[in-house]
């Protein structure tokens, strides 16, 4: 297992809507993350720069960034792309993060 995290950007005054879309996550797309080994998975918020910070667990060389081709995911980045910056295919422009300390 490792860890992966990257970061993507939330228009500015969409934070509840945010949330509110999370907490209501569909199940499709978190059984999705889950056959594809993704855990432990984080989102966090910088308010100062609308910078979301995303962390993840995942089984395989792969995390959630690498799920685009799968249609449930599609409808995903399509049903999120009016509250974040997006790419023209709708998904979220990210930046994968380096890791340079952790201790467990």
């Amino acid at each position: 297992m490792k860890r992966v995290a990257f970061k993507m950007y939330l228009k500015e005054g969409f934070k509840e809507e945010y949330r509110k879309r999370h907490n209501e996550l569909w199940p499709e797309v978190a059984d999705l993350l889950k056959k594809a080994g993704v855990s432990n998975y984080s989102i966090f918020l910088d308010e100062g720069t609308n910078t979301l910070f995303a962390v993840q667990t995942i089984t395989s060389d792969e995390g959630s960034q690498s799920l685009g081709h799968q249609d449930i995911i599609q409808k995903w980045w399509d049903f999120m792309s009016d509250i974040m910056e997006v790419n023209p295919d709708n998904s979220p422009v990210s930046e994968e993060l380096e890791e340079v300390f952790y201790l467990k």
